[in-house]
């Protein structure tokens, strides 16, 4: 019976670990699902941004109250958690605070963890201020409804309640405030428990001890359900990110071709294909993206990586004048998309066709409000892109269904038939000169 506590500790912690490997494949296996596309140039640079936005948070301070605050939640937490190393080294070997035979250096660290924790808990108090009382519209989006709402309040009451459990298991253990070693917050909650007996004290203890570390195996699974995985793909997401300057569009291999074919005299446009290694019945690649298949596996790492601030949204011109578009709308309609082919997967075995694709839910009006000024991809603070996908289903509309808007076929019609936009004829286009 002595060791069954480490036995059940043990247990919880494999399931814990367990479940959240079995997700991190899952999410390799539907980020995977995306084309291939090669970002491998440039790994300096890339290692630099990745250095400087996600670790460095250097984009996040540019709203310096949300960023100071996120970067005090963001250390805390991180640093606060090297603390669970201790706990796991506890609960299977049976020992208590394992690390206390540090001596000075451990008061030196539980103190941190302790003001930490408390800095933590504060943020997150006014992050609930802000979007609960001051209500800042961004999040209050009519896509920050249901779960997307409920999500971020689930995540503020983890922190809270985890930070607490921290400092009330600090104030609740006897040896350790008799030590005075590290207990620089926990000493001014350890007077409510005076009144207790060692006994009850002990419990509160052991009740604060397990609760904390179960707490954070199941925050550890939530993660992938929530739009805070952004923790553990923020890093891979700004070291892949777009490196090229915002006005460079991505061109189709296959009418940059043609179009050189085209341009160039010494081809003969009636001559007999060249034959190609391609087999017949390969279907060629379509123009554009209709679903997630034809999007890039960085796009879905985009989706996957989405925090759901709305800084993007807040920036962009077509959602500030009362058009449909929400660039944060875009990459969580994408990613609930994704959610919904790896379901298929899940329980076929492999995806089987189904009457959805990424229009189900992105309406035209949407995409054709962009004005592709990149003012969404500035502004998000981990470089998601949500332009790129905005383009990309664009291009399929225009060219696998010919459905542009009236304006803009009529423009390409002009400069097809007259060289320029306008429906002059090409010998009036410099009648203005004699205006």
């Amino acid at each position: 019976m002595h060791y069954l506590p480490n036995i059940l500790f043990a247990v919880l912690l494999i399931i814990g670990i367990g479940f959240f490997a079995k997700n991190v494949k899952k999410l390799i296996r539907n980020i995977r699902l995306g084309k291939t596309v090669d970002r491998s140039d440039n790994s300096s640079l890339r290692l630099k941004n990745m250095i400087n936005i996600a670790l460095g948070q250097s984009k996040m301070v540019k709203r310096p109250v949300s960023g100071f605050l996120h970067v005090i939640v963001y250390v805390g937490f991180i640093i606060i958690n090297i603390e669970v190393l201790e706990i796991i080294i506890d609960g299977l070997f049976g020992t208590h605070r394992i690390f206390s035979s540090l001596a000075g250096f451990y008061g030196f660290l539980i103190g941190t963890f302790e003001i930490l924790a408390f800095l933590v808990l504060v943020s997150v108090i006014v992050f609930w201020i802000r979007r609960m009382i001051l209500r800042i519209p961004r999040f209050w989006n009519k896509e920050m409804k249901g779960f997307p709402k409920n999500d971020a309040l689930y995540i503020l009451y983890f922190e809270m309640v985890l930070m607490s459990l921290f400092l009330v298991m600090n104030a609740t253990d006897t040896h350790f405030q008799q030590a005075n070693s590290g207990n620089l917050i926990s000493q001014f909650i350890a007077p409510l428990f005076n009144g207790f007996n060692a006994e009850t004290l002990h419990i509160i203890e052991r009740g604060a001890w397990w609760i904390h570390i179960v707490g954070i195996l199941v925050f550890l699974n939530y993660l992938y359900y929530s739009k805070h995985l952004h923790i553990l793909l923020a890093f891979p997401n700004t070291y892949f990110a777009n490196i090229n300057p915002y006005g460079k569009f991505s061109n189709l291999k296959s009418v940059t071709d043609e179009v050189k074919m085209m341009l160039d005299p010494s081809i003969d446009p009636y001559a007999i294909p060249v034959e190609s290694d391609t087999p017949v019945d390969t279907v060629p690649d379509k123009f554009g993206a209709e679903d997630i298949f034809d999007l890039d596996w960085v796009q879905l790492m985009n989706a996957y990586t989405c925090t759901e601030c709305g800084r993007c949204t807040s920036v962009c011109p077509a959602n500030i004048t009362g058009k449909e578009l929400s660039p944060r709308a875009i990459m969580m309609k994408t990613r609930d998309r994704i959610e919904e082919v790896g379901k298929n997967i899940d329980k076929n075995g492999k995806f089987v066709a189904d009457e959805n694709n990424l229009f189900t839910t992105i309406s035209n009006e949407e995409l054709w409000a962009c004005t592709s000024c990149n003012a969404c991809v500035e502004e998000c603070p981990i470089n998601i892109d949500p332009l790129s996908i905005i383009m990309d289903m664009r291009r399929f509309l225009v060219m696998e269904k010919s459905a542009a808007p009236q304006e803009l076929n009529a423009m390409m019609a002009n400069i097809e038939n007259n060289g320029a936009p306008w429906q002059y004829n090409q010998l009036d286009r410099l009648n203005w000169i004699e205006e």
